[in-house]
């Protein structure tokens, strides 16, 4: 004959085997799904709790050494920008997979449980106690921190320049005397008298400084606000 006969049992085991196949497959891949939601998991409770001072034995030879940054230049682009350092417990924004995906491939490779994670932030992404540029990192010891992720819209590119009087009293006090001078050359002449004299222009000028020195004090005591190098690292709304 051409063509041999069809066992059907042959082809009963052989569609066994099949479904055998696909069933294996299949519990594969749910195990390989419940383990990566169960590091997620795992992970998300550790941001979420944000335990403090907790060293990570990172592998040094393992890491990235441009992400390596110490508490001294962190604190020094937080004060610029008026950005806050905190745990990551009081980060009320949503972190996205790649930072998960990035966490969960560190611990493989240096065969750790990674805690302690601090984010840099502007204020309103802080739930503080009385969408912008967030970097996650966890601690390595020493004052220094590894960048695990950066996500989200980057600052404003005018931001350093717009938080400089935030800086210190100094600052502040400048740009006070420097709007009300402004702003007196705006009154026109003779508004207050016939003529125009420096000392009418004096009278003006301390006027102008005092209203808005007024305004900003008022502000500043009613907001509860505060210099950059005095909140870059605390978790109080009104520091």
């Amino acid at each position: 004959m051409l063509f041999p006969k069809t066992n059907i049992e042959d082809k009963l085991v052989g569609q066994k085997n099949k479904v055998t196949d696909i069933d294996r497959t299949l519990a594969q891949v749910y195990e390989i799904l419940n383990a990566h939601q169960d590091n997620q998991e795992r992970i998300e409770n550790n941001i979420i709790t944000g335990a403090t001072r907790v060293i990570n034995n990172f592998e040094f030879d393992l890491l990235e050494t441009d992400k390596i940054y110490h508490i001294s230049q962190i604190k020094k682009v937080c004060i610029d920008y008026r950005l806050r350092f905190l745990d990551s417990k009081y980060f009320k924004g949503d972190i996205p997979q790649e930072a998960f995906y990035k966490i969960s491939e560190i611990e493989k490779q240096h065969g750790i449980e990674v805690k302690g994670f601090k984010i840099i932030a502007p204020s309103k992404l802080f739930k503080l106690k009385d969408k912008d540029d967030p970097l996650l990192f966890a601690p390595i010891g020493n004052d220094y921190f590894y960048l695990i992720h950066k996500w989200g819209n980057d600052l404003h590119p005018l931001r350093k320049f717009l938080m400089w009087p935030f800086k210190n009293i100094v600052n502040l006090t400048l740009v006070v005397f420097v709007v009300s001078y402004l702003v007196t050359l705006l009154v026109p002449d003779g508004l207050f008298s016939k003529t125009s004299s420096a000392a009418e222009t004096m009278i003006v000028f301390f006027f102008m400084f005092k209203c808005l020195a007024s305004v900003v004090i008022f502000y500043g005591f009613a907001l509860g606000k505060n210099f950059n190098p005095a909140i870059w690292n605390s978790k109080y709304f009104n520091a």
